[in-house]
């Protein structure tokens, strides 16, 4: 049951040939099995999953079921649920139950979902492998005993979905958390169009680039999880007054004569990735022009100054957000001497390495010694590539890059803080300009581990994205069916 994807289980539960409460214990069970292992949860919760799916059956029995009534999925522990711990996988907020739910999470509930639990995660997001969390770093379950990273911010939730203790999960992407998780998991990962989608109740990072976002097994399961978490949102003021509605299964763009022109940035022609990854990069272009598409050559004459302007900005937005966090309302409180002890040992204590070290960052780049050299210049470089997007999409309806350089790494490599930065040179750009980008599985590797291709399109041209990301989905036909990962 567990190697169902939404649209089929959705199938099951209409016709009555399975109930919601079975397909829950069956992810329970599987939980119950492996989660330990793969430690892609922080909080568990199964008798809330069952007490969603008893009212799933209910609906169903009465012939009126919500569009994802009954779907098991895993929530990232960044969304606020009501009653259930959110702790962002930090130590400052390990005991924080909200009284309040993200709008992202609602929507879920109002679609009728059946929440198993809170992913693991980077800590405040912060993070490639999600090494960074306080409860420790999920495990890939691809290879699971070379104990190969999941990636990150999102990687309990892609650890969990791949392995299938989850149907779906929920991400954030704030520089390619969802995208580059996804891609090393065999799994379809979209970071819509900024605003699509509310920020609302989930802790923030760097506000100007959080995007939630679906993390699923196929294209068409992504496209059904978007339309339930899309819409405006009047308490984000950053939320677009723009909807999201996907029919399944989705039509296809190219094909029967339909012509579409897909760019290749050409500045990424000189960036070092694996051999595998050209040759299906190359394989999957191939597919493509052979049912119409015309490819053709962009410049984005910035992209590759997007890390150094990435890292500059949200580290600066990171410094201002979690400032908030000071003992005296809610999270961790250390006492001290006095209040500013009190505050300086609360934050030695919640906040981890990496966040310490991105908030400094941010604070110094916002100091007035440096606001204009460095924060400034880094928002002129934002501008310029989101310029240079719009100018690109004037030579072509979508663009198609990598979504990382290789295949997943062993959580256990020894890089530097730089090294760790430099694995989102191929999707901070999109978070930057604020367009909507989709990793989908491009094939596997010659070691067996699969490879991520990014389909990235103009603002709230999210259905094209996803509709060409399903002729690749066809195109690489990889099978991640959780049982032939694991084996199990």
């Amino acid at each position: 049951m567990i190697d169902l994807t939404i649209t089929q289980a959705l199938e099951k539960l209409k016709s009555g040939e399975i109930s919601a409460t079975e397909l829950t214990r069956a992810y329970i069970n599987r939980i119950e099995k492996y989660g330990a292992e793969l430690n892609c949860y922080i909080t568990q919760t199964p008798e809330r999953a069952l007490s969603d799916a008893a009212a799933a059956d209910a609906r169903y029995a009465a012939g009126n079921p919500l569009p994802l009534d009954g779907i098991p999925i895993a929530m990232k522990d960044l969304f606020a649920t009501r009653g259930i711990r959110t702790t962002a996988a930090s130590h400052m907020l390990e005991n924080f139950v909200p009284q309040y739910e993200s709008t992202v999470s609602q929507k879920f509930i109002d679609a009728g979902t059946v929440l198993l639990g809170k992913a693991n995660l980077d800590e405040f997001a912060m993070g490639t492998f999600s090494k960074t969390s306080f409860f420790g770093a999920p495990i890939n379950p691809w290879q699971i005993s070379r104990k190969l990273t999941a990636g990150g911010s999102s990687g309990g939730t892609t650890s969990a979905v791949a392995s299938g203790l989850a149907i779906a999960g929920t991400g954030t992407d704030t520089g390619g958390s969802i995208r580059f998780p996804s891609a090393i998991t065999g799994l379809v990962g979209m970071k819509p169009t900024y605003g699509l989608c509310s920020r609302w109740g989930c802790v923030a990072f760097a506000s100007s680039l959080d995007t939630p976002g679906p993390i699923a097994r196929t294209v068409d399961d992504a496209a059904l999880l978007l339309s339930a978490m899309a819409g405006h949102d009047p308490k984000d003021s950053t939320s677009a007054d723009v909807g999201f509605h996907a029919h399944t299964p989705l039509e296809p763009v190219l094909g029967d004569g339909k012509k579409l022109r897909i760019g290749i940035i050409t500045e990424f022609n000189d960036v070092e990735i694996s051999s595998d990854m050209k040759r299906l990069f190359n394989a999957r272009i191939a597919d493509l022009k052979s049912i119409g598409a015309e490819i053709v050559d962009v410049s984005i004459p910035n992209i590759l100054d997007a890390l150094a302007a990435y890292y500059i900005i949200a580290p600066a937005e990171a410094s201002s957000n979690l400032a908030r966090y000071d003992g005296m309302r809610y999270g961790l409180r250390v006492d001290g001497n006095d209040l500013i002890d009190t505050y300086k040992k609360t934050r030695a204590a919640g906040f981890g390495t990496e966040v310490q070290r991105r908030m400094i960052v941010g604070t110094a780049v916002l100091s007035s010694e440096s606001y204009e050299v460095y924060f400034m210049q880094a928002a002129r470089v934002r501008r310029m590539i989101a310029d240079s997007f719009n100018s690109a999409f004037n030579q072509c309806d979508l663009i198609l890059c990598p979504s990382s350089a290789g295949s997943a790494m062993p959580l256990d490599s020894d890089l530097s803080p730089l090294e760790y930065y430099a694995l989102d040179l191929f999707t901070v750009a999109m978070n930057l300009a604020g367009i909507p980008a989709c990793s989908v599985p491009a094939g596997l590797a010659e070691n067996g581990l699969p490879l991520g291709i990014q389909v990235v399109g103009r603002r709230f041209d999210d259905m094209r994205v996803l509709q060409l990301a399903k002729h690749i989905e066809q195109f690489a036909g990889i099978d991640n069916r959780p049982t032939k990962i694991m084996g199990k």
